[in-house]
C-alpha cells in the first residue's frame, strides 16, 4: 500500500531550454529567435535548442545539418560551459536556502526533498513557486517544476506545464495520474521500449498496470520489475545530496567518417587516455568497459566487457576497447567513438533504487498539505 511507504515531499526543478536561454539572456539580440547551442559546421551536433527552434522540430542530439534544413533561419551559437556552470551554481545556492537535500542531475535540473525544510513551510507546491520566482528574479531565467511523493513522479510532472510552469501530483491523485499517463511519458521508458510496449498493447499506465510481474520480467528483463512498481507509485529512491558516480566516459566525433577499424585505433588511443585521466582525477576505477559506436546513419551500437578486477590504467582500457572494436564487423562507416567505464568501485554493488517488493495494494488515503 502507498500508505505504508515513506511519504516525502519531492520537487524536481528543470530549467527551461537552459543553455539556449542563457545565451538569449546574455545576448538580447538572440531573444525570440530560433537558436541552437552547438551544431555548427559540417559535423556538428546540437547540444540544446531554444523553444523558438523547437517549433521547427530542432532538438538536442540532432545534427546541425538536419537542424538547418528544418529551420533555415536557425542561429548557431558556440557552447560556453563555464558560463552555464556559473549560472547553475547560482541556482543551486537558491535551492540550499530551502533544503540541504539537493540532488543535482545535471547543470539544469535537480531533485529537492522539502519534507522538512528550512523555512518551515508545509506546502511543497508553494516552495516550488517561491524557488521558481527567485530564479527568475535573481538569475533572469525561467524554470519548471514537478511536485509529488517521490522522485519518479516529480520528474514526470515537471514536464507537464513547460515552459515556466509547474504541476503537483497530490498523494491521493498519484495512482489515477499514473494510470492515465501515456507510456512514452514514463521516465525510464525510451523510444525502443515504448515501441515494444505498443506492440504488446501497452499504451498507458493502466495497460502497464494490468501486466503481472512475471510477464514484465519475461518481456522486459531487469527493467520489468522497475516498471511494475513505478506504475503503482512505488519508488523509494531518496534524494541523495552526494550522488554516487555510476560511470565515467569520453567520446569523439570525427570530422570525416571512418570506414576501417585500422583508422580508428589512433582515435581510441586518445579516448582511452582521456578516460584514464578522468578516472585518476576522480580517484575511481571500474570493471565494465563499454565501447560506443555511432555510425554515419546515426544508429548507435554499444559493446561491453566486464573484467574480474577494477581498472583505471590506460593500456588495459585501450586493449579492451580494441578487443570490443574487433569483436564483430562494423555495420557502416563511423562518425563517433566513445569509451566508458561503469561498475565503479564507488558503488560496491549497493542497490541505488531500493523497492518495496511486498507492496501490492493500490489504495491510498494520504491527506496532508502538498
Amino acid at each position: 500500500m502507498l500508505n505504508d511507504l515513506p511519504i516525502r515531499k519531492i520537487i524536481h526543478v528543470d530549467m527551461d531550454a537552459f543553455y539556449a536561454s542563457v545565451e538569449q539572456m546574455d545576448d538580447p539580440e538572440l531573444k525570440g529567435k530560433p537558436i541552437a547551442v552547438g551544431g555548427g559546421g559540417k559535423r556538428g551536433v546540437i547540444s540544446a535548442a531554444s523553444y523558438e527552434a523547437r517549433k521547427f522540430g530542432v532538438k538536442s542530439a540532432m545534427s546541425g545539418r538536419l537542424a538547418e534544413k528544418l529551420c533555415p533561419e536557425l542561429i548557431f551559437v558556440r557552447p560556453r560551459f563555464d558560463r552555464y556552470k556559473e549560472i547553475s551554481n547560482q541556482i543551486r545556492k537558491i535551492f540550499f536556502d530551502y533544503t540541504d537535500l539537493v540532488e543535482p542531475l545535471s547543470l539544469d535540473e535537480a531533485y529537492l526533498d522539502v519534507t522538512e525544510n528550512k523555512i518551515g513551510l508545509p506546502s511543497a507546491t508553494l516552495i516550488a513557486k517561491k524557488i521558481r520566482q527567485r530564479i527568475y528574479d535573481e538569475v533572469g531565467l525561467t524554470a519548471s517544476a514537478g511536485i509529488s511523493i517521490n522522485k519518479f513522479i516529480a520528474k514526470v510532472a515537471s514536464d507537464y506545464n513547460k515552459p515556466n510552469g509547474q504541476k503537483t501530483v497530490n498523494p491521493e491523485d498519484v495512482l489515477q495520474f499514473l494510470e492515465d499517463l501515456d507510456i512514452r511519458k514514463f521516465y525510464g521508458v525510451g523510444k525502443v521500449t515504448a515501441e515494444k510496449m505498443y506492440q504488446k498493447g501497452i499504451f498507458t499506465g493502466k495497460d502497464l498496470k494490468s501486466k503481472s510481474l512475471d510477464y514484465l520480467d519475461m518481456n522486459f528483463g531487469k527493467s520489468g520489475r522497475y516498471y511494475y512498481y513505478i506504475v503503482r507509485g512505488i519508488h523509494n529512491s531518496e534524494v541523495k545530496p552526494n550522488r554516487i558516480r555510476k560511470s565515467l566516459a569520453a567520446e569523439r566525433t570525427f570530422s570525416e567518417n571512418l570506414s576501417s577499424e585500422i583508422f580508428m585505433l589512433e582515435k581510441l588511443d586518445h579516448i582511452a587516455e582521456e578516460v584514464s585521466k578522468r578516472l585518476e582525477k576522480s580517484k575511481v576505477a571500474g570493471k565494465t568497459i563499454t565501447l560506443k559506436i555511432k555510425y554515419s546513419d546515426f544508429t548507435l551500437q554499444t559493446r561491453s566487457k566486464t573484467l574480474p578486477y577494477y581498472v583505471n590504467d590506460k593500456s588495459i582500457i585501450l586493449e579492451t576497447a580494441k578487443e570490443l572494436l574487433y569483436q564483430e564487423k562494423l555495420n557502416n562507416s563511423v562518425r563517433l567513438l566513445g569509451i566508458s567505464l561503469s561498475n565503479l568501485n564507488t558503488d560496491k554493488n549497493k542497490q541505488s533504487e531500493p523497492i518495496a517488493e511486498d507492496k501490492k495494494s493500490v489504495s491510498v488515503q494520504l491527506k496532508f498539505d502538498f
